[in-house]
């Protein structure tokens, strides 16, 4: 007959062997279950990330649409300021009386006396002062 302690013995061995395995098994599922939790959020920050990629994308793209228009609108803006400039000296060259304002103000701005310019632009008193104030470096 068979010895009960033995049996008794091996019974306990499988039981704990059994316990054993039950708690690798659910440190294992533990683990997996927090390896899973970590892959979703790292996938959610992913899209997130992806998200927030394609938007500053579309707005980088309508940043660069903007500035090409206005980059355009600039070019315009200084093509039609070179012509009216070349149209204003077209006038003052074709008006005897604005050449001596010109000239003048020429004067002023190179630093010639208030009398020289008077008396080189044939310009009264009032004028000449007149010219001074406004263009006369400080």
């Amino acid at each position: 007959m068979k010895d009960p302690n033995l049996l008794y013995m091996i019974a306990a061995s499988i039981v704990l062997l059994l316990a054993v395995l039950v708690i690798v098994l659910w440190l294992r599922t533990s683990q997996l279950a927090r390896q899973m939790r970590a892959l979703r959020q790292n996938m959610d920050t992913e899209k997130q990330s992806s998200s927030q990629t394609q938007i500053l994308r579309a707005e980088v793209s309508e940043l660069r649409t903007a500035l090409a228009n206005m980059s355009n609108r600039i070019g315009q803006i200084q093509q039609r300021t070179e012509e009216v400039a070349q149209q204003q000296d077209t006038i003052r060259e074709a008006d005897p009386q604005a050449r001596i304002y010109s000239r003048a103000v020429k004067m002023i701005e190179l630093g010639a006396p208030m009398e020289e310019v008077m008396s080189e632009c044939e310009l009264p008193r009032a004028e000449a002062e007149l010219l001074f104030s406004l263009h006369q470096k400080n």
